[in-house]
């Protein structure tokens, strides 16, 4: 799917976010990756393959 000089990574990848941007729409609060990943801003994920990756929120502790 990659067009890149250098190849992005793929949708299986662990670094997969480190893809870049084919179209972005912030106002809507996601953007397509190149690998075919649409990345929310929330940090989740939905992979091509129809898998849902959770966003990873910080857990703030009180102290």
């Amino acid at each position: 799917m990659c067009q890149h000089r250098t190849d992005c990574p793929s949708a299986e990848s662990s670094d997969r976010e480190a893809a870049e941007s084919v179209a972005s729409h912030p106002e809507q609060g996601w953007s397509l990756l190149c690998n075919g990943v649409l990345l929310f801003d929330d940090t989740g994920e939905l992979l091509p393959d129809g898998r849902v990756i959770a966003p990873r929120r910080t857990l703030l502790i009180a102290a």
